[in-house]
């Protein structure tokens, strides 16, 4: 078992949802975010570590964190670092919408010792961005991007969508190439998804969804793949090695603290629905902010001791996600069983339909595996 510990701290306050967006999220006036603030900070003062361990990444999620004043960044860290012991080369990430960040809100997350930002710039191109909902322009991207470097921020991520409503092939090659521009060292890549419970699910899903305009059209699967297919090519083309099925990074810089989930190894999380991996269980706090900041202790909407089945799922659909995919040593040595013994028929299909590979030693989805990696994750199941 490791020594090593990874945080995750979720904020879960916008300036206005986004229409695709599932995320436990909420708009709330200052009284609200302050006592959701005080309820954060009583549960990391409270949580209680039951080894020694140090922290070496650290993720400020949402929501957006850039939404709220820079005190409370300023007072989280002032309790995270009194509480856990943290790495001198910890990996400290912030996500930030552009239409939210200032010069001073940058300091303040410098002097907080965070050293990695996540823009979430989702689009290169007003029009799209203003139909799905997001509350910043290209010039502010721009604009935080330059405001970031000159703070200081080198260690630079943006995330980017494909497929959004109306946009063409080569609308999301112009979005790809104007991103490449701006030389991030990470550029994480997901198709739009149309999650149930959102604004846009009424749209396309509801029964007006054969009035939706052209303007506002889907791209049918084909379109998806051709973009999923370019992004690969072009982020190749450009400098950045893919390592994770919709992450890409220049080298050095994958995100460890992401990679933490898909290895399987611990972390702790803070806040409304913030999930946790630490001691063979998984956790995760409710879902409702109202009972979050109202409830001492926290009420859990999950709370289960995995088993060593569930691990070893674990380890390969987890694990796959990564493009290096999981090594079958690792597995005999974490569960003392040979991994042909246990998924001998699933690898051997698997590799027989061109989706896997099993080569020195380890077992990595192929190309046309990545196209259908649900599929092929479904497959380990026990």
């Amino acid at each position: 078992m490791s020594d090593k510990l990874g945080l995750y701290v979720h904020i879960p306050f916008c300036i206005r949802k986004c229409l695709y967006c599932d995320f436990v999220s909420v708009s709330a006036n200052k009284d609200y975010i302050d006592k959701y603030f005080k309820s954060l900070y009583e549960e990391i003062k409270c949580f209680k570590v039951n080894k020694s361990c140090s922290v070496d990444t650290i993720y400020i999620g949402g929501g957006t964190p850039s939404s709220v004043d820079e005190k409370y960044i300023k007072e989280l860290f002032e309790i995270i670092y009194l509480k856990f012991d943290v790495d001198d080369d910890a990996e400290i990430t912030i996500e930030m919408n552009p239409g939210t960040v200032s010069m001073e809100k940058l300091k303040v997350y410098k002097e907080c010792k965070i050293n990695r930002i996540s823009i979430g710039a989702q689009s290169m191109c007003d029009e799209e961005l203003r139909k799905i909902g997001r509350i910043h322009t290209v010039k502010d991207l721009y604009e935080c991007v330059r405001m970031a470097r000159s703070v200081g921020f080198d260690n630079i991520n943006i995330d980017l969508m494909s497929a959004l409503p109306g946009q063409s092939l080569d609308d999301y090659k112009d979005n790809l190439y104007k991103i490449i521009e701006l030389r991030p060292k990470h550029i994480s890549s997901y198709s739009l998804i149309i999650e149930e419970g959102t604004p846009f699910y009424e749209m396309y899903e509801g029964k007006n969804r054969d009035e939706i305009s052209e303007q506002y059209r889907l791209a049918d699967e084909d379109e998806e793949r051709a973009m999923y297919k370019l992004t690969r090519e072009v982020l190749a083309g450009n400098g950045y090695e893919r390592y994770e099925i919709s992450n890409y990074c220049m080298k050095g810089f994958a995100s460890r603290h992401n990679s933490r989930y898909w290895q399987g190894m611990e972390y702790v999380g803070f806040g409304a629905a913030a999930a946790s991996y630490y001691e063979g269980r998984r956790f995760k706090n409710t879902l409702d902010i109202d009972k979050y900041i109202s409830s001492n202790p926290i009420p859990k909407d999950e709370d289960y001791i995995l088993t060593k089945e569930d691990k070893m799922e674990e380890y390969m659909f987890l694990g796959m996600r990564m493009i290096k995919g999981v090594s079958a040593s690792l597995f005999r040595e974490t569960f003392g069983l040979d991994i042909m013994d246990v998924y001998k028929e699933v690898i051997e299909r698997n590799v027989a339909r061109g989706l896997i590979e099993y080569k020195n030693d380890c077992i990595y989805l192929t190309q046309e595996g990545i196209d259908v990696s649900n599929l092929v994750f479904s497959e380990f199941l026990l």
